[in-house]
């Protein structure tokens, strides 16, 4: 049950226990009056007639009954007891109060009809019953309405919440929530969370660019400096620790860049087949390339193994450039440079991490690209939140600094394509890019001839 319901259950609850607690205070109050306007009456003309039978030896005219057939059992053996009393009966004659007291040796009684004060209060029930649920029928609603507005808003804040936990820092609760109660204190607190959580991350994110800008000029003489080493082991070792500096230095810059969204996409249609190519030799890493049906449905799987395989099919791209082209099949609207950057960083992620082989494939779909690797699978932690900067999810320190993936995530979405991690059923990290299908712009007009 929702909370807007059980507020209206609780409510409706409430109304209706106030209206019963009113009711059988109503009731018994009235009833007991009754009963006690009854009982004087009868003492009073109990008294009178013993009075008249003192004097007289009879009763007649008094209103009593010398040893009338219908005294309440208690009340004839408290008489008998010489005593006198009332009691309330409800017998077939209807509903009456009852006097008694001795008379020498009978018992001197009066019967009081409350017939007509029992309807009066069984009416009044009646009243109070449909007072209750008039009550109930007029507050029930603006109990829902109450009901609705608190839940409205509190599902505005859980809204903005989940946005800001997506990563729209932006997001804000106050300007819709006006009462100053509870819910605008939780909303207040939401709001300064959040500017909070955007100004550390502003933060840090200029930090990050100020020190991949301050460390990209020392490291260009580092790097000349390096090539400059005679010719050895240790120099080939500084080279290659300069070259791992160096593209650490640019992928910070890269991120940067994504984080201040000063990355624009240059969309335009492209082949997607020798984009991937160009991706997988790139690495100087081997995946086998697949594509689906309606890439080309006569075209089989080639395997990128190394170097020389590579090799061979630049050779033949260059003899031959016509029949590439012929082979492509369809093409995709997007940004050839930044699609190339996103399949090499899953690929060297695959290979960094997994296990060979590892596969790009391209759905029959011919816009969707999938990179698997063999290995153990990406870790819960990046299927949950995503891939995070400088987290690798090994135990093993000093293979890769958690760049590839997030990068590779901040380009899909510059891009407009969706990147999506999860694992195979048997086994295997599974990256899925999904490319934007083209959008609905004008045709560029042709440049025409300039006339000097």
């Amino acid at each position: 049950m929702t909370l807007r319901w059980r507020i209206v259950a609780l409510v409706a609850a409430a109304t209706c226990a106030a209206a019963a607690a009113v009711g059988v205070l109503v009731h018994h109050a009235s009833r007991d009056r009754e009963l006690s306007q009854a009982r004087d009456g009868a003492r009073t003309t109990l008294d009178r007639a013993a009075v008249i039978y003192a004097r007289t030896g009879g009763v007649q005219g008094s209103g009593a009954v010398l040893d009338a057939p219908g005294i309440p059992g208690d009340l004839r053996r408290l008489v008998d007891k010489g005593h006198q009393g009332t009691e309330f009966t409800t017998g077939p004659n209807g509903p009456a109060m009852w006097a008694a007291r001795p008379a020498d040796d009978q018992v001197l009684s009066v019967r009081v009809d409350m017939s007509t004060a029992m309807r009066d209060i069984g009416a009044l029930d009646t009243n109070i019953i449909l007072a209750g649920l008039m009550t109930t029928a007029v507050v029930l609603p603006l109990g829902v309405l109450t009901a609705e507005r608190m839940s409205r808003r509190l599902r505005l804040a859980a809204a903005t919440a989940r946005r800001i936990a997506a990563g729209d820092l932006d997001a804000r609760i106050s300007p819709a929530t006006r009462p100053h109660d509870e819910i605008a204190e939780i909303s207040g607190a939401v709001d300064s969370m959040a500017a909070a959580l955007q100004e550390r991350l502003l933060d840090e994110q200029r930090f990050t660019a100020d020190v991949a800008h301050e460390l990209r000029t020392p490291l260009m003489g580092l790097v000349t400096a390096a090539e400059l080493l005679p010719p050895g082991e240790a120099a080939g070792y500084v080279r290659d620790r300069v070259r791992v500096l160096s593209t650490l230095v640019e992928d910070l810059l890269e991120i940067s860049r994504l984080d201040a969204g000063a990355e624009e996409a240059d969309l335009s249609p492209c082949p997607l087949g020798p984009v991937l190519e160009e991706a997988i030799a790139g690495t100087g890493l081997s995946a086998r390339l697949r594509t689906g049906p309606a890439e080309d449905p006569g075209r089989e799987d080639r395997a990128d193994t190394g170097q020389e395989d590579r090799a061979d099919t630049e050779r033949e791209d260059h003899a031959d450039p016509g029949r590439r082209d012929a082979a492509d099949g369809p093409k995709v609207w997007t940004d050839p440079r930044r699609l190339t950057r996103i399949v090499a960083n899953l690929v060297v992620n695959a290979h960094r991490h997994g296990r060979e082989p590892v596969e790009v494939t391209v759905a029959a779909d011919g816009r969707t690209v999938t990179v698997r690797d063999h290995g153990t699978g990406f870790p819960d932690d990046l299927l949950e939140k995503g891939p995070q900067r400088f987290r690798t999810g090994v135990r093993e320190r000093g293979r890769g600094h958690g760049l590839g993936l997030t990068i590779a995530a901040g380009q899909a979405q510059v891009i407009g394509a969706t990147l999506e991690f999860g694992n195979a059923p048997d086994g295997g990290a599974v990256a899925t890019l999904r490319l934007p299908e083209r959008p609905e712009q004008p045709e560029r007009p042709e440049p025409g001839p300039i006339h000097g």
